[in-house]
């Protein structure tokens, strides 16, 4: 078995979640990370084992032992990282969203297309074992004919400072969260059912004085076989990361339940560590996940990733499904401007 080397862009939230999921990989080895400040470059070497951490994006991209670079950086350095990589003709993974808009992930989907290299979209909600299992009952005709899906995604806000600015970002809610609820949409009817029309809402309901953006948003997406999902999406929600879905079906129904259902509750006196993504306390009742990268679809999406390049054979999500988010999210903050339904623009 060839051994993929992978180096990874980024050293926050994101990218640690990618270690954690790489972990259970068989194959591959991270030998490099990159930041753009030298102390979290060498700090999440040293926490992960790296051997290489560097600063210098450009040297990294020339370097002739990786075979897969991944990108976990901040939205507003996608662009530069993914043309640079792909002007060296690089195999390529990118976080969500792809862009902070259309326009920048047509432009990264055209080059790295140009560059006859891999491109694969990281969205982890169709990796996760629960949505894949949803998946399997659509295909085998348990619900019949996709009807209806609702997912909701919500926390109390954002981990890192730079996400509540939205000129860095693309937007609040809808843009960070929507991406997720959307490829889920796509997933649970089938790509080949395209979303045609969205309606949305947003406001800014409490953090006024964090974020210009809106921290709660609710979109609507029509499908062309008349199908409906809409998708709930906050950054007010407590209590942690809620991640649920439903999919309606003309003969049954398929309900997910990530981190609300968990197999483990505990109730402590004190603080007994780490919860669950985005939770508001450590004590009392709480909801422990276990395997948290798995459940999510780390491992299941970074296992993918690994095998594609190693066989040669493009992603099943790839950046072509990137710029179809990023359309419907830009659709989704007209419909949000104008008040009305608005088609969407591919």
């Amino acid at each position: 078995m060839k051994e993929i080397r992978i180096a990874l862009l980024g050293s926050g939230f994101v990218a640690n979640f990618y270690m954690q999921g790489l972990g259970n990989v068989n194959g591959q080895r991270v030998v490099v990370n990159y930041s753009r400040t030298p102390r979290r470059a060498t700090a999440f070497a040293r926490r992960w084992k790296i051997s290489s951490s560097t600063t210098d994006l450009k040297k990294l991209v020339a370097r002739d032992d990786v075979d897969l670079f991944v990108i976990a950086l901040p939205n507003d350095a996608h662009l530069e990282a993914s043309l640079l990589l792909s002007r060296a003709r690089r195999n390529q993974v990118c976080t969500k969203p792809l862009g902070r808009n259309a326009r920048e992930a047509r432009a990264m989907l055209e080059a790295a297309r140009r560059s006859g290299a891999i491109h694969g979209y990281a969205e982890t909600e169709v990796f996760a074992p629960a949505v894949v299992k949803a998946r399997e009952i659509i295909e085998k005709g348990g619900i019949g004919r996709v009807l209806w899906v609702r997912s909701r995604e919500s926390h109390s806000g954002p981990h890192s400072p730079h996400f509540w600015d939205i000129r860095r970002t693309g937007g609040g809610a809808l843009n960070d969260l929507g991406c997720h609820t959307i490829e889920m949409a796509r997933y649970a009817f089938g790509k080949e059912d395209r979303i045609v029309e969205v309606l949305a809402w947003g406001a800014r309901l409490v953090h006024h004085t964090k974020t210009e953006g809106e921290d709660n948003a609710l979109l609507v997406l029509k499908l062309a076989s008349g199908g409906v999902a809409h998708c709930e999406l906050s950054w007010t929600s407590k209590g942690g990361l809620d991640l649920r879905n439903e999919i309606h079906g003309d003969a049954g129904s398929i309900f997910t339940d990530v981190t609300r259902s968990t197999p483990l509750t505990s109730f402590t006196d004190k603080p007994a560590g780490y919860v669950v993504e985005k939770a508001d306390l450590d004590r009392g009742w709480t909801r422990p996940l276990p395997e948290e990268a798995f459940a999510y679809g780390y491992q299941a999406e970074m296992r993918h990733f690994v095998e594609c390049v190693r066989d040669g054979v493009p992603p099943r999500e790839t950046y072509e499904d990137g710029l179809i988010v990023n359309q419907i999210l830009d659709a989704g903050y007209r419909s949000m401007r104008a008040s009305k339904w608005v088609r969407v623009k591919y």
